[in-house]
């Protein structure tokens, strides 16, 4: 599954190279480099809000590699909350309802000596960002486990039935609609499409997510609640991903399967 980090990257001006020696652009204590180019009317946001970005990437070479622009689909996360790399965090919470802005940011605010997806390892990201909006931050409850029975597959996959659903059951290659909140053990939420108030889709089966989702959605009917505790084997590996789930990280998923199509 594409984590929500898993699903940032960026945006840049063209002609990356001398951008460092740019007397416009501001250091950061933490290495990232930032220059406004447009400067909005609208107030700063402040960790916990849920900020709306247009966004597109490039590496230094000017080489693509994502922009939300292209997909005409603006990206929500919540400041702070380790949804989005580092050099996000830091350089979005810089910026006012309005601001348009380049970041330089250094591997070490971004994906590390690790790839992910098309970025080469060590690479420094240009992102030209426009902050569209701020609003307000949505409470999640996690799941109430109490008193549920858990199953344990024959994978390792562990799930709790929190709330049935009527619909029909999920099976591959169904398009199917899900809300999800991820967790580590100690109940810090790494990611959320409830807190992006945007449900999340995927075509069950497909290896378009972990193999664990695979597996535990495909077990729901639409409106089940289920909660999967998922070992690192059967999620990121020893590895985990870079800038967002740490290496052998045990993940705990509150899911609600909304449709199938």
């Amino acid at each position: 599954m594409k984590i929500t980090m898993i699903m940032i990257t960026a945006m840049l001006l063209c002609g990356v190279s001398g951008f460092a020696q740019n007397e416009e652009f501001i250091i950061t204590d933490s290495g990232l480099k930032y220059r406004i180019t447009e400067h909005g009317d609208g107030e700063l946001p402040k960790i916990g809000d849920r900020v709306v970005v247009h966004y597109t990437g490039k590496l230094e070479d000017g080489t693509k590699f994502d922009s939300s622009l292209d997909r005409n689909e603006p990206f929500t996360f919540e400041l702070g909350a380790r949804q989005v790399i580092k050099g996000w965090d830091e350089g979005i919470a810089l910026l006012h309802k309005g601001d348009k802005a380049t970041f330089i940011i250094p591997p070490e605010l971004g994906y590390g000596s690790r790839a992910a997806g098309s970025i080469p390892p060590n690479s420094t990201l240009v992102f030209d960002v426009e902050l569209i909006d701020i609003l307000p931050a949505i409470k999640i409850e996690p799941f109430n486990i109490e008193g549920k029975a858990s199953i344990t597959t024959d994978s390792g996959l562990k799930y709790y039935l929190v709330k049935e659903g009527t619909g029909k059951q999920a099976a591959a290659g169904d398009e199917v609609t899900v809300y999800y909140t991820g967790y580590f053990e100690d109940g810090t939420i790494f990611d959320s499409s409830v807190k992006r108030a945007q449900p999340f889709k995927f075509t069950l089966g497909m290896k378009r997510v972990i193999a664990s989702w695979d597996e535990g959605v495909a077990l729901m009917k639409i409106g089940d609640k289920m909660r999967f505790v998922i070992p690192y084997q059967l999620a990121y590996g020893e590895k985990g991903y870079p800038g967002v789930i740490p290496p052998k990280a045990t993940l705990i998923f509150d899911v609600e399967l909304l449709g199938i199509k």
